[in-house]
């Protein structure tokens, strides 16, 4: 038959959720040639939110610096070489890093290609969509999905070039595919959790019903995003870092936007 109803206790909104991961911190992440371009802000060292306007520490610098620099590295490495014959010994010279160095950032060369996944964010940004009541849910979740991949695609260049890579090794576009999973799971319950509140329902009483149309929204936004990303990395003709008209962040919107036309039959 049909699925039953059943009782489902959320996840408070600071939780990760089932293997989860928190935001990358606050930072700046560096072009090839040490330049920075910003991204929002996450979770400071010491666990508090921090300014997503505020300028990163030296420390947090570098170590964004050396984690782009090995994932530069094991790509350009893999397009020059092909997958096999690259070790890792050959990612931490390229990267000026020692081995133990990279084994500190990335489990083995395989997880530097894939990268890292988007994140939701924690803390106050996470409690204020749970508890936003004066706007649909699709229009609140446009805010708190900016920072998810704003976070994890904000730079371009290593955008593309890990696409590359990934077009050329299925084994590893699957493996990339099944660490959005974990992002998809954390949108669902979040999203359960704002639509719970929504409708009065107590944490310990959300239903399968309500699941499932948390689900739905998160399918549909997660589609939504990628449509976006696609507009955002296939356009090469503008400049996305000086003209905010073809940032990601406009992409996101305006893709929303339309998908705000078809759900409201808009579109003629």
């Amino acid at each position: 038959g049909g699925r039953q109803p059943s009782r489902h206790p959320l996840t408070r909104a600071g939780d990760t959720g089932a293997g989860g991961t928190g935001p990358a911190a606050p930072a700046r992440a560096p072009d090839r040639r040490g330049a920075s371009t910003p991204f929002p802000g996450g979770m400071s060292d010491d666990g508090l939110m921090s300014d997503p306007n505020a300028a990163p520490g030296l420390r947090e610098r570098k170590r964004l610096a050396t984690r782009r620099a090995i994932q530069v590295a094991v790509l350009d490495l893999i397009v020059e070489h092909g997958l096999d014959a690259v070790t890792v010994d050959m990612v931490s010279r390229r990267a000026d890093v020692s081995p133990r160095t990279f084994f500190n950032y990335f489990p083995s060369k395989e997880e530097a290609v894939v990268g890292d996944p988007p994140a939701l964010p924690d803390g106050r940004d996470l409690e204020r969509f749970v508890a936003q009541r004066d706007e649909p849910v699709l229009s609140s979740l446009i805010q708190l999905l900016t920072h998810a991949v704003e976070s994890a695609t904000v730079d371009r260049e290593l955008v593309v070039l890990r696409r590359r890579v990934l077009r050329a090794h299925p084994d590893l576009l699957a493996r990339r595919i099944a660490s959005t999973r974990v992002f998809e799971e954390r949108l669902t319950t979040v999203v359960a959790q704002r639509m719970a509140a929504d409708e009065g329902v107590a944490d310990d009483a959300v239903d399968a019903s309500l699941l499932s149309r948390a689900h739905l929204v998160s399918l549909v936004s997660i589609a939504t995003l990628r449509h976006a990303w696609a507009e955002w990395i296939d356009d090469d003709d503008v400049d996305h870092l000086s003209d905010m008209r073809y940032s990601l962040r406009a992409r996101m919107e305006a893709s929303f936007v339309e998908l705000g036309r078809l759900v409201t039959r808009e579109v003629r």
